[in-house]
């Protein structure tokens, strides 16, 4: 039987600014169909609100509408779907917006970020069984990225979800989805940062800060951090920068080069912008890393002479979804963060309700906010 919940959907896009105006996510009551063979029924707790769900709103991602969005997710399990059996019900977990299929090359490679069949579920709207359990006057609706958190309820692969501590406050645990992973996985996992090494971060969104207490948490020498906010700016260094920057100044990639004598080992462009990531490039040292894991405009192009990068043995690389294994990284994240050690509950900006959605991702277009979690 259907489930009838609360969600926010999508119909169309893209939609104009300002958001609390004209209104892109619409709260409805959709039909939920009972999960499948490896899905589960989850009950949403948190559902952080991201540039990756703002670049389906703006246009600068392409995806099936209508769609449910929300990818970044914290829940308790209501009822595993046939074949599920290492999950019950009252289960925390946490959702991973891409579904790890475990068989194709990248999986058997430890690269699930890269999953095959995962991607190219989340590419058509649906789960990674290829169905669509959410339905809105009898149409179907697009899942987003495998999960559609911005909802009561929402079914999920079982390769999206990844069980945790039940101490572990919901709220907090959401982020651990999307900022952290992307964030201190970029740092950990697809740079290996080690111990005395410099690094900057390009962009004090969730994911940029996330990168910055994963370095941290490293062992970094010297954090650099680079936004166009004063106040992220503040947050920086309270959360450990050892050095920070206006990305306005004009002079501010002299002045970076200046203070760590050349440039930094690692630069991560975590804005999503191509002048960001151009910072970040220019800052990095000779035989230094340049890592993005912000999500550009697919239009958008950078340009750099290949006789930079053999002179001066530069590398230049993608990281997406932190190069995570989630069922591996997100466990040992959380465990970090019981230490104290990844002070992730820092980067909560507040809490909305789902009817505050529209003006929530106005605060984050403007630059406003870290990250909002909504709470059901």
């Amino acid at each position: 039987m259907s489930l009838r919940v609360r969600a926010a959907i999508l119909h169309h896009a893209p939609v104009a600014r300002p958001y609390a105006e004209t209104r892109p996510l619409t709260i409805e009551t959709i039909e939920l169909d009972p999960p499948g063979p490896d899905e589960v029924l989850v009950k949403i707790a948190g559902a952080g609100l991201c540039h990756s769900d703002l670049s389906v709103i703006n246009g600068d991602r392409v995806r099936p509408v209508p769609v449910a969005l929300g990818h970044e997710a914290s829940g308790i399990v209501e009822e595993p779907g046939p074949g599920v059996t290492d999950l019950k019900r009252g289960d925390h977990v946490v959702m991973s917006f891409v579904p790890t299929c475990g068989g194709c090359a990248p999986c058997r490679e430890g690269r699930g970020a890269l999953c095959e069949p995962g991607n190219a579920a989340n590419g058509r709207g649906t789960l990674l069984s290829g169905a669509r359990r959410i339905r809105c006057d009898g149409a179907e609706v697009s899942h987003h990225s495998g999960v559609s958190a911005f909802g009561e309820y929402a079914v999920i692969s079982r390769r999206s979800i990844v069980k945790i501590d039940p101490e572990v406050p919901l709220t907090e645990a959401a982020l651990f989805g999307c900022a952290v992973m992307t964030g201190v996985g970029a740092v950990v996992n697809t740079c290996q940062v080690r111990m005395g090494q410099s690094v900057a971060v390009v962009g004090l969104g969730g994911v940029g800060l996330s990168a910055l207490i994963g370095a941290v948490a490293c062992g970094a020498g010297r954090i650099v951090a680079v936004d166009l906010s004063e106040d992220k700016l503040r947050v920086a260094r309270e959360l450990g920068a050892t050095d920070t920057f206006l990305a306005s100044d004009p002079d501010a990639v002299a002045a970076i080069r200046d203070a760590t004598d050349g440039g930094v080992d690692y630069a991560l462009e975590m804005a999503g912008s191509v002048k960001a990531f151009d910072t970040a490039y220019r800052i990095t040292r000779r035989g230094g890393t340049t890592a993005t894991a912000g999500l550009a405009n697919p239009n958008h192009t950078f340009t750099l002479p290949p006789v930079g990068l053999v002179g001066e043995e530069r590398v230049v690389r993608g990281s997406y979804m932190g190069s995570c294994v989630p069922a591996r990284d997100i466990p040992r994240y959380i465990a970090l963060y019981r230490q104290g050690r990844l002070p992730v509950n820092k980067l909560m900006t507040g809490t909305l309700t789902l009817d505050q959605i529209n003006e929530g991702f106005d605060r984050l277009d403007r630059g406003e906010a870290i990250r909002q979690v909504i709470t059901m």
